[in-house]
């Protein structure tokens, strides 16, 4: 990991990060984590810098070792009502508001801040330089991935098991084949040009 220097050594310090804003079906999630300083977790990173099983161990390690953890969500209407950058941003404040112990202190992943009662930081990069962001991300990434596999049982051909709701050629040409789902975020451009394209027909 990056090495963060911060002035808030001593400080119940709490990360956030979301993990969501590309896809083109699911909600977005968030997490925030409050670390246990005498309870250390090895190998904390991005979670994107991090393969799939050691995302899954660490996700374990993380909800047993944290002084406080918080999974928290912005939907699919809600991101196609008031954006998806404001649907991340009440995510992380969803995830930040439950934790059972107030932090002190809040860093956030990124250059934006979630509207919040604590001093907050952001932190562009934040995810590969703060444990705790670093935690956080983990949190949200695996919990998303996993409703992500569940979804593609329930809506068979899209590859939402493999992709993600990522734009993927794989997911563009299932648009193409099977339409629109109720998942699907229509106020991104691929989805809603084939919404329109639909209406032509």
């Amino acid at each position: 990991m990056e090495p963060f220097i911060s002035i808030y050594q001593g400080v119940l310090l709490a990360g956030c990060d979301e993990v969501g804003r590309g896809p083109l079906a699911g909600d977005v999630v968030a997490a925030a984590v409050i670390l246990d300083p005498e309870n250390p977790i090895e190998g904390l990173d991005d979670s994107k810098k991090l393969s799939e099983k050691r995302r899954e161990l660490l996700f374990d390690e993380i909800k047993i070792k944290a002084k406080s953890w918080f999974i928290a969500r912005a939907s699919v209407e809600e991101i196609d009502r008031i954006n998806i950058l404001q649907a991340s941003l009440l995510a992380m404040t969803r995830a930040v508001e439950g934790l059972h112990i107030q932090p002190e202190h809040v860093l956030v992943d990124g250059n934006k801040l979630p509207k919040c009662k604590y001093a907050a930081e952001a932190v562009v990069k934040g995810d590969s330089r703060v444990a705790a962001i670093s935690a956080a991300s983990i949190l949200a990434k695996v919990t998303r991935d996993r409703e992500m596999i569940l979804l593609d049982k329930e809506y068979p051909g899209y590859g939402f098991a493999d992709h993600k709701g990522y734009p993927t050629q794989i997911h563009m040409d299932a648009l193409d084949k099977l339409g629109v789902t109720e998942i699907h975020r229509r106020s991104y451009a691929p989805v809603r040009n084939k919404i329109e394209q639909m209406k032509l027909f």
